[in-house]
């Protein structure tokens, strides 16, 4: 098995190589023996999609063969690992993870290789760009983290096991969609950066782009709060988001993606923004690439990287490969990037976009040097100092709330120039309503006096507010007019209004996921939580709710053993749900993990960790979380991913109705 797959990787790397320097030489000459040559470095880039998928194949085949000969499914699996995971063997690794993300890219290039038909010329720089990039994951996989290595000396009868923080189902899906969005990043670089080498005229590769671009910060934004419902889930902190270098790692790329997706509309409604646009998807592609160097080359800790290893040097002189290449082309050719408009006023759809950029890029900037501090302290002072989650909040609430105030505004704001009593016409509704519940917060127990992160809470919520009512009325007064017209419900004019034009509305749609999500975060002000040590019938309170223990045991399986309690909870009295926190010992890896009890609903989630048992007593600890608001998130996020899909959807085709002539009646009596 291990020979197939190392030849397979082999393969593809020859097969890459030459797509990328076939196509490039063909790129430079004319005449049929060009156009021969780059058919077959396009053919080529294809059978690189069939030799990576056989490598992938095989890697899977072995993992659920149990074939411990080969070092990294030794490594990743064991016998007694579930199906799910033994499939999940192929990103639960170092290397594994390499070959995935090459898998990835290579099913992306297959794509548009198909696709080239389209602008052969254009799709033909994109693929040698494509290529190159693939080249250097090959050579990783070949050189440096070979997938396929063997196991020296007796063949072992078990593997290691999988890491216990990776056996939950959402690890089944967390890494593809995270990579997804990662490694789709590719696609709109290598056509930005074929049109900025091939000096392309107008917009058009941002239309051909704009799917690719929108799919995969769909991809990113699922893989963003995926670990972020697994790391509240698993990691049993009774946290969402940690501000871990590797969250962070994700975050940068699909800031710097959302910048880019609302700016491109700049550039394609006024031909403004050009290099701006440029140098966003430049940046997007670099921090992914960033993202995974951070992952794999053990400069930062954390709970999510993989274990240190030379590849990050390889990643370094990538990026800085990449970085030369784009100044380089950009310098030559940057007054084909001039604007064909200037900014005409601040009260205009163009400055919100230009200030949303700004903050957008501001909270990236943030992210950045306080993941890098560490490192850039100990190489300047000798010793590292970590910048932790007050630092990113202190920045970065405050950049929040401003964003969600440029959220409500733009939509209400025209191209070119808004007047002032139009925006006051538009805004006064969605304000009064936002005021309207700030007071009610505020009389029903918020006291914004007390505490800053109660201030922000409230503030979070009436901008998220003012978003909803804006976003609200702007579908409500297009639908009235279409109403009017048709005679339709008012529901229904809406969802014609929205298939009329699916990117502006599915825009909303995605705006007001991104409200409800803020709403949950400002839960977090008023968390709580206790610790206790709970024998047999023992009480814990908590907010409304009242545990008591019943029981606590253990439990011996294949692949763990356990302990666990089971908690009655009651509230006002009445028993509302029985909690099984649990605690596990991973034989093969010989490591604990914990399995959260949550009690989920809109108003509040109950959050119960077993600790372990006190070694005096023998009885379990538990840590007790209330946290207000959780579930808000994770629907915000369906909402977001559902208004990404309507956006995708082609607009509605207007129907053209030719009324019919109208027939004069004769006069009464004509003709008598």
């Amino acid at each position: 098995m291990s020979q197939i797959g190392s030849f397979a990787l082999l393969l593809a790397l020859v097969l890459s190589a030459y797509s990328f320097l076939a196509g490039l030489v063909a790129l430079t000459r004319k005449g049929a023996g060009a156009e021969r040559l780059g058919e077959t470095a396009r053919r080529a880039g294809i059978a690189t999609f069939a030799m990576v998928f056989l490598a992938a194949l095989v890697l899977v085949i072995a993992a659920f063969q149990d074939d411990f000969s080969i070092a990294y499914i030794f490594h990743h699996s064991n016998r007694d690992l579930p199906g799910a995971y033994k499939f999940a063997t192929l990103w639960s690794g170092q290397e594994g993870s390499l070959l995935f993300w090459s898998l990835l890219l290579a099913t992306y290039g297959l794509v548009l290789r198909l696709r080239y038909k389209t602008d052969s010329r254009l799709f033909a720089h994109a693929s040698v760009i494509i290529a190159a990039v693939q080249v250097f994951f090959l050579l990783l996989l070949n050189f440096a983290a070979h997938p396929f290595a063997v196991m020296q000396g007796t063949l072992p009868q078990d593997g290691n096991g999988l890491n216990p923080l990776l056996q939950y189902p959402e690890m089944v899906i967390h890494p593809p969609m995270l990579y997804l969005g990662y490694v789709g990043f590719t696609v709109p670089f290598a056509f930005a950066l074929a049109a900025l080498i091939m000096r392309y005229p107008g917009e058009k590769w941002i239309q051909i782009t704009r799917r690719w671009s929108m799919v995969t910060w769909g991809f990113l934004t699922c893989g963003v709060f995926l670990g972020a419902h697994w790391a509240y889930s698993v990691l049993g902190w009774g946290g969402y988001w940690g501000w871990d270098p590797v969250e962070n790692a994700s975050l940068m790329p699909w800031l710097t993606g959302t910048a880019f997706l609302h700016s491109v509309m700049m550039q394609e409604k006024r031909g403004m923004l050009k290099t701006w646009n440029m140098w966003l998807i430049f940046a997007t592609f670099l921090l992914s690439i960033f993202g995974t160097f951070l992952t794999r080359s053990g400069v930062v800790s954390s709970v999510h990287a993989f274990a240190q290893s030379s590849i990050g040097d390889w990643f370094v002189g990538f990026l800085a490969v990449t970085f030369a290449v784009c100044l380089f082309f950009y310098v030559k050719n940057r007054s084909h990037l001039r604007s064909e408009h200037k900014l005409e006023s601040l009260i205009s759809r163009e400055s919100s976009f230009l200030f949303n950029n700004l903050l957008l890029l501001v909270a990236c900037f943030t992210v950045l040097w306080g993941t890098l501090f560490p490192v850039l302290s100990e190489w300047v002072q000798g010793n590292k100092v970590t910048v932790g989650p007050p630092f990113f909040n202190r920045v970065n609430v405050p950049v929040a709330l401003l964003l969600l105030l440029l959220t409500a505004v733009g939509p209400l704001l025209a191209w070119r120039k808004t007047s002032i009593e139009s925006l006051r016409r538009n805004f006064l509704w969605p304000a009064l309503g936002a005021i309207a519940v700030g007071a009610v917060l505020i009389v029903v127990g918020i006291r914004p006096w007390k505490d800053i992160t109660y201030l922000y809470s409230l503030m979070t919520i009436m901008l998220s507010a003012l978003v909803g009512f804006t976003v609200i009325s702007e579908f409500v007064r297009g639908g009235r007019v279409i109403k009017g017209h048709t005679g339709q419900s008012l529901f229904a004019s809406m969802v014609q209004l929205a298939h009329r034009n699916t990117r502006r509305y599915g825009g909303y749609i995605v705006h007001f996921g991104v409200i409800v999500i803020m709403i949950g975060f400002a839960g977090a002000a008023f968390n709580q939580d206790k610790e206790q040590e709970m024998g047999y019938g023992d009480k814990m309170s908590l907010g409304a709710y009242t545990l008591v223990c019943r029981s606590y045991t253990q439990e011996d399986k294949p692949n763990y053993s356990s302990e666990w309690a089971i908690i009655d909870v009651f509230k006002g009295g009445k028993q509302i749900e029985t909690l099984y926190p649990e605690r596990r010992f991973y034989k093969a890896s010989q490591q604990m993990a914990t399995m959260v009890a949550n009690r989920s609903t809109f108003k509040e989630d109950l959050y119960l960790v077993y600790e372990g048992l006190n070694q005096d007593t023998g009885r379990p600890i538990l840590k007790v979380h209330l946290n207000p608001l959780v579930m808000w998130i994770w629907v915000g996020v369906w909402i977001m991913i559902a208004g990404t899909v309507v956006a995708l959807i082609p607009n509605a085709v207007a129907v053209r109705v030719t009324a019919p002539a109208r027939i004069q009646a004769a006069p009464v009596g004509a003709g008598d």
